[in-house]
C-alpha cells in the first residue's frame, strides 16, 4: 500500500520533467528553424551613406596611408552603426540580441571579417595596397553569404553581389578601386537596406 502510494507521488514530477524536456526540445527546434531577421535595414542604408562619403575622401588622399586611414575610419563608423541598428531591431522584434539565430549569423560572418583585418595589415606592410579593395569586397561578400544562409533571402543575395564586385576589383585596374568600394559598401548597402527595411522591418 505504501509503495503504491509512493509510486503515485513520484509520477507527477516524472511527467513534469518530461514536459519540460519536450518544451525545451520544441524551443530549440524552433530557434534552429528561425531565420536571423535582425539584419538592420535602415542601419544598412546609413552604412551605405558613410561609404559614399568616404570614397571621394579616400580617393583624394596623397598616400596609401591616408587612403587606408579614411576607409578604416569608415569601417569603424559602419560597424558602430550596424551594431546599434541590429540591437535596436532585435529589441523591436522582441528577441534577444544573442539568441541562437543571431549567434549562428555572427559565427558565420565574423571569421571572414577577421581574416580581412589580418590580411589588410599584411598587404599594407608588403606594399600591396592595390589589392585591398578586391580583398575587402570579396571577404565581406563571403561573410555576408555564409552568415546570410541563416537569414532572409536578400542577405546572401547581397553577399553574392559583393563577390561579383570584388572579383572585378581584384582583376581590374587600380583606378577602379574606390568606385567599386563606393558601389559595394555604399550603393549595395543602400539598395538592400531599403529592401530589407520594407519587407522585414527597419
Amino acid at each position: 500500500m505504501s509503495s503504491a502510494s509512493g509510486a503515485a507521488r513520484s509520477e507527477p514530477p516524472a511527467l513534469g520533467d518530461r514536459a519540460i524536456e519536450n518544451l525545451s526540445f520544441i524551443r530549440t527546434t524552433i530557434e534552429r528553424a528561425t531565420p536571423f531577421t535582425a539584419v538592420p535595414g535602415w542601419g544598412g542604408v546609413a552604412m551605405g551613406v558613410t561609404a559614399l562619403v568616404a570614397a571621394p575622401l579616400a580617393a583624394g588622399q596623397d598616400s596609401i596611408r591616408g587612403w587606408l586611414g579614411v576607409w578604416l575610419l569608415d569601417a569603424l563608423v559602419a560597424m558602430g552603426i550596424g551594431s546599434f541598428a541590429m540591437a535596436r531591431k532585435a529589441r523591436a522584434l522582441g528577441s534577444a540580441l544573442l539568441a541562437r539565430p543571431t549567434k549562428r549569423f555572427l559565427l558565420s560572418f565574423t571569421p571572414a571579417i577577421a581574416v580581412g583585418a589580418i590580411l589588410t595589415y599584411v598587404l599594407y606592410q608588403g606594399g600591396l595596397g592595390r589589392a585591398l579593395p578586391g580583398l575587402w569586397l570579396l571577404l565581406y561578400g563571403t561573410g555576408v553569404v555564409t552568415g546570410g544562409a541563416f537569414s532572409v533571402r536578400a542577405v546572401p543575395l547581397m553577399g553574392l553581389c559583393f563577390l561579383v564586385l570584388g572579383t572585378v576589383a581584384a582583376l581590374g585596374p587600380e583606378s577602379w578601386g574606390d568606385p567599386l568600394l563606393a558601389l559595394g559598401f555604399g550603393v549595395l548597402h543602400i539598395i538592400f537596406g531599403v529592401l530589407i527595411a520594407r519587407r522585414h522591418g527597419g
